[in-house]
């Protein structure tokens, strides 16, 4: 009896030291909620998602938006070749650093969690989890940099729409457009949180997934233009832009702490992005690639794809799903920006749904202006990736990695080990190191100067508040004067005669 109370004894102790381990998810590591009537589990069917399913459909859902559309622009600056490698590289470290900041995100949780901490009405945000980590310098430079990438990340899908709208109705210019979708855009400040995308995230994978597929089988039986050439690359200043593109396409994990805490297992996130990676592969290497070879340098002078495919019904229905998507992504990336401004003004844990949209809307206002000013689609993609994108996602998350586990003591009680195959700490702090010169340097530094050279040219050439970037010149009718008739030249001439 003595042994069985020791044993017992025992094995209390190691269920204490594995829960310290492990962390103690009170809110979110649950199973999902049973409904008790048909209309709950209906609304948990479309509205309330939290399964590793919901985060994989998230991010791959999110990854890839616009950038299908934009990819193929970068394929003529950096040429076939250089394309496709800068895509598998990117996505490569892209999915690291999400890893990265799931870590970190599970670290802050499980020490909060230990300090008696509760977030049943609190969504975590990343510099929250850098301010628990390594204090508030480390706070306010990640809120610095995550804001203005999802604000202009929001900016970016509100160009695309009025980019892609006028291929289908080019009755109003691109401007206009910009209007309209702002306010449809706005409407996102009704979504609560990413626990209510899980409809969303579905329809919008298969709308990237029908537009990747119809811009490479179109593109295939187009067949190459007469006289393509595929030049790329020719300048530094073009390759580097075309580089900070993809960069920016597999730098679409701003949101991952966001993500994570709406998952009912967060632990459970790490090789998500990875997964979700590979799946995006499949529609940006096939239709970025055939795209480019079917239009060559044409491109060059057009970074929406849609603009070189004729119309027809599948682009039709293509730019109206990207549209969809568009609007979708739109929330992605602003509904953080909202819960920021909320905690700002004291209303995130208001329960009143329509007091927290009312106070949501200042946020789009600023989105919108800016789309406005700048709607070089395409060339802003390029500046976003190498002057905030690099930072946010790359940088800042290698190095709160290294920071938060530099000491021993820190590594020894880590709840998350790097992986084995990787050498541990040593092979993660070597990787991290990496990560950030290569990002400075190449990403920042190259990419900062090549896409703002880019950047400035399209000002000097279309200029701010341009009412159509990038449209057809309008075609000049020409008109020829009838002759004169016989007695009108009589006329003229009795005139003259008489002076």
């Amino acid at each position: 009896m003595a042994g069985a109370g020791a044993g017992a004894g025992a094995s209390e102790k190691e269920k204490e030291v594995e829960a310290v381990i492990i962390g103690n998810y009170i809110e979110m590591e649950k199973d999902e909620p049973k409904p008790s009537s048909f209309k709950t589990a209906l609304s948990n069917l479309l509205w309330h998602g939290g399964s590793t399913y919901d985060a994989w459909f998230s991010c791959a859902s999110n990854q890839v938006a616009q950038v299908l559309l934009t990819l193929p622009y970068s394929f003529s600056q950096l040429g076939m070749l250089s394309g496709l490698l800068f895509q598998v590289f990117y996505g490569i470290l892209g999915s690291w650093t999400a890893y990265l900041i799931s870590i970190l995100y599970v670290e802050y949780r499980t020490r909060k969690e230990r300090e008696k901490v509760d977030f049943r009405n609190h969504v975590i945000q990343w510099f929250e989890v850098l301010d628990g980590l390594l204090g508030k310098h480390w706070r306010n430079v990640g809120l610095a940099f995550n804001c203005t990438f999802l604000l202009f990340g929001s900016v970016i899908q509100l160009i695309a729409c009025a980019s892609n709208i006028y291929y289908i109705n080019d009755n109003l210019d691109k401007r206009t457009w910009t209007y309209i979708f702002g306010a449809c855009c706005a409407t996102t400040v009704f979504i609560p949180s990413f626990h209510n995308y899980r409809i969303w995230s579905f329809l919008g994978l298969i709308m990237t997934t029908y537009t990747s597929w119809y811009l490479t089988i179109a593109s295939i039986l187009h067949g190459q233009v007469e006289g393509v050439q595929h030049s790329g690359p020719t300048k530094l200043v073009l390759y580097f832009t075309g580089a900070t593109n993809i960069l920016y396409t597999f730098g679409g994990h701003a949101v991952t702490v966001e993500v994570m805490h709406a998952m009912w297992k967060p632990q459970k996130f790490k090789a998500i992005y990875l997964l979700a990676t590979l799946y995006v592969m499949t529609l940006t290497l096939p239709s970025a690639s055939a795209v480019y070879w079917a239009f060559g340098d044409l491109l060059l002078d057009h970074s929406n794809a849609f603009s070189l495919l004729p119309r027809s019904p599948f682009r039709d229905m293509a730019v109206i799903l990207m549209l969809i998507h568009q609007f979708i992504t739109f929330g992605f990336a602003c509904t953080p920006l909202y819960f920021v401004w909320e905690k700002a003004i004291g209303l995130h844990d208001c329960k009143s749904m329509c007091k927290r949209a009312a106070a949501r809307l200042p946020v789009v206002i600023p989105i919108w202006f800016l789309a406005i000013i700048f709607p070089f689609f395409g060339p802003i993609n390029s500046a976003v990736g190498s002057l905030l994108v690099s930072f946010t996602v790359y940088i800042i998350p290698a190095l709160a990695h290294m920071f938060t586990f530099r000491s021993a003591a820190a590594r020894e009680n880590a709840v998350e080990q790097p992986p084995k195959f990787l050498g541990r700490w040593t092979g993660a702090f070597a990787f991290n190191i990496f990560v950030v010169v290569w990002v400075f340097v190449v990403g920042f530094g190259f990419g900062g100067w090549a896409s703002m050279i880019n950047f400035v040219h399209q000002i000097d050439t279309f200029g701010l508040f341009t009412k159509c970037y990038q449209c057809p010149s309008p075609k000049v009718a020409n008109v020829t004067a009838p002759p004169p008739s016989p007695a009108s030249l009589n006329h003229t001439q009795h005139l003259l005669h008489r002076l």
